[in-house]
């Protein structure tokens, strides 16, 4: 029971570590920044591109960087069995 405590708590202080981190992405002058609790921190925009294309390369940022902070959350939590 000791050990699973332990565990737990080791997995929060885990969840914390990765809460305060940035994750980013950029595509021609368009940057999107979440932190590891998916909250949206910055977005810039390039306002050379047209509206549609800025939709386009935020959506696409946002989605990669998304896929940045669960890659590294598995990379953390790979090492944890509960």
């Amino acid at each position: 029971m000791f050990d699973k405590f332990k565990q737990l708590m080791q997995l929060k202080g885990l969840q914390d570590e990765i809460k305060k981190q940035r994750f980013e992405s950029e595509k021609n002058g368009i940057k999107v920044v979440i932190n590891g609790g998916f909250n949206l921190e910055e977005i810039k925009i390039n306002s050379d591109l047209d509206q549609k294309q800025q939709e386009n390369l935020i959506k696409e940022c946002f989605n990669e960087a998304i896929k940045k902070a669960q890659m590294a959350m598995a990379q953390k939590f790979s090492g944890i069995r509960l």
